[in-house]
């Protein structure tokens, strides 16, 4: 069109206007359109004389004075409904998974550092309510000022050592499932979802119902303490371990279709041990069976400090292998071409990654049972919040896991006083987690929400 030529006002409309093909239709947002802003050119009584008028649009000065030029400056934001904003795909040309969404941004390190402090503030102030408050709150000056008081005894013999196993738990699993969840490009899978939870499940059972409270009832005499380890636990890191290399060795074959071998293989496996429980629960003594469904449950024990430090170094080294790989783990969200196409290791960063993240879930499982919701609801949580750059969410994930199980064994240990009876802390999270999840869903689910 030429620009003498006359144009009816408030006749010009920029959306016909067709974006640009590097990006995509929906994140042009809206314009923001002045009550009186003329249009870029027109014959109108104040320019009676046919002269072009100029507005903000159009260039004043230069060889393309008058020209009309868009008006980018006018351009919102893409919306919160906008389906790029809230991680959908787009059109087929510039889609992406949603995993992906923003993964591949400069990580600043002054916002990773914030946010890492802001959550390790929140999970020290879950530790102090956690030892202070109980069945019988204590006094931290008097636990700490005075060596032979009630309250220090509280504190240093049962609720640090409880505190501190909740916070060790809580970081592995939440940080196992954000690990997941993006190595198997499923948001739905947990720390669980590898038979892991099986196996240690079945071998812990095992121990319980023969009665195996410690390794020296089955070898006596054992060198450095060992043989005052737990039975059950023992026998549940075991199981765990030869779960995962079952899985491991099942999927070796699938190259192109490893993450979906897995965890239909880690599936499988759950359901033959669950099988395998429930036979050994039925054919166990009655006196047996209370110890094997509390263990199930999921329930923080007062752990030494030898087998407090072993937790800890196992959880850090497993946490230190997916912080390590965390960037290489944004591209395989990818898919397996693309991220060997930009020079990651696919297969040897996916082996690391499973090690890593079943090893820590198999120390936390010996130690506290089937704790649930706590790798899954936590990671959801964090990802909605901040993104899904596994650089950030690992971190955050594991201090919020850590809080989470911290608050959730304290509301069970405060619940003594309404029931009679300490619950587990897994129905706890379960409790929590199951209503809030069904939420997210729903909120997911429903139009015109953002993700």
């Amino acid at each position: 069109m030429h620009p003498w030529i006359a144009v009816p006002r408030r006749s010009f409309s920029l959306r016909a206007w067709s974006p640009a093909p590097s990006r995509p239709s929906c994140c042009l947002g809206r314009l923001r359109r002045r009550r009186h802003s003329p249009i870029p050119w027109s014959t109108s009584p104040s320019s009676a004389r046919g002269r072009r008028r100029t507005s903000r649009t159009c260039a004043s000065w230069g060889p393309k004075a008058g020209r009309w030029r868009p008006p980018w400056r006018w351009m919102a934001p893409p919306s919160a409904t906008c389906s790029c904003a809230r991680g959908d795909d787009v059109s087929p040309g510039d889609a992406r998974p949603r995993a992906t969404v923003g993964a591949g941004r400069r990580l600043r390190a002054s916002r990773v550092l914030g946010l890492c402090a802001a959550f390790l503030g929140l999970t020290l102030v879950a530790f102090a309510f956690a030892v202070r408050f109980g069945e019988q709150p204590i006094s931290l000056m008097a636990a700490l000022g005075d060596a032979g008081s009630s309250d220090a005894v509280i504190f240093w013999s049962l609720r640090l050592p409880r505190a501190l196993l909740g916070v060790i738990v809580g970081a592995g699993l939440a940080a196992s499932g954000a690990t997941l969840q993006g190595l198997l490009r499923n948001p739905l899978a947990d720390p669980f979802v590898l038979g892991v939870s099986g196996g240690a499940a079945l071998g812990a059972t095992l121990a319980l119902a023969l009665g195996l409270a410690t390794v020296g009832q089955v070898a006596p005499g054992l060198a450095g303490g060992l043989e005052r380890l737990s039975g059950p636990a023992l026998l549940a890191f075991l199981g765990a371990g030869a779960s995962v290399f079952f899985v491991l060795a099942a999927s070796r074959g699938h190259a192109a279709r490893a993450p979906y071998a897995a965890l239909l293989t880690g599936v499988v496996f759950n359901a033959f041990a669950s099988a395998a429980i429930t036979l050994v629960k039925t054919l166990s003594a009655p006196d047996r069976l209370g110890e094997i469904l509390y263990w199930l449950a999921g329930t923080l024990g007062y752990e030494r400090g030898a087998t407090l430090g072993l937790a800890a170094l196992l959880q850090g080294g497993a946490l230190a292998v997916m912080l390590a790989l965390s960037g290489q783990l944004n591209l395989m969200t990818l898919g397996d071409e693309d991220a060997q196409t930009l020079g990651v290791p696919v297969a040897r960063t996916r082996r690391l990654l499973l090690l890593a993240t079943s090893a820590s879930v198999a120390g936390a499982v010996a130690l506290t049972g089937l704790i649930g919701f706590v790798g899954l609801i936590v990671p959801h949580l964090l990802r909605l919040a901040f993104g899904p750059d596994q650089r950030l969410l690992i971190p955050l994930s594991a201090l919020g896991g850590a809080a989470f199980l911290v608050l959730a064994d304290l509301l069970a240990r405060l619940s003594f006083a309404f029931f009679g009876a300490e619950p587990p802390v897994g129905v706890i999270t379960a409790m929590l987690g199951g209503p809030l999840f069904i939420g997210l869903l729903s909120r997911r689910g429903s139009p015109g929400t953002q993700a």
